[in-house]
């Protein structure tokens, strides 16, 4: 029999894996959760602003969404990683990445505020 899901399917955060890499220490989730939303945002700029680098940049975004349980936002930036070393669908894989971001960024924000 497969194993429940550690989060709810429609989240954007994995928060039983997050708890696990912190060790079920809550301030240090908020404290990580904090970097990883203005780190999305930096990273993001950047790609607009340096598109010969998007794919390291990807590359970037997708290990730290891995660590913090933004696994979808890790699976765009994985698209949008190898979408850039193709150079097909590069618009379509952003476009996509930023939608995870933005959700991922609405969950923190009411994360933090509790």
């Amino acid at each position: 029999m497969p194993s429940p899901p550690l989060a709810p399917i429609d989240s954007p955060l994995d928060l039983d894996h997050l708890s696990r890499m912190t060790l079920g220490d809550t301030e240090l989730e908020q404290e990580v959760l904090a970097m990883f939303a203005e780190q999305a945002v930096r990273l993001l700029a950047a790609m607009a602003s340096l598109p010969a680098e998007t794919g390291a940049l990807a590359h970037t975004l997708k290990g730290s969404a891995r660590g913090v349980g933004a696994f979808a936002v890790a699976d765009a930036a994985a698209s949008l990683e190898t979408a850039a070393l193709s150079g097909h669908n590069r618009s379509h894989a952003l476009a996509a990445l930023k939608e995870a971001v933005t959700e991922v960024r609405a969950a923190i924000a009411e994360i933090l505020k509790h």
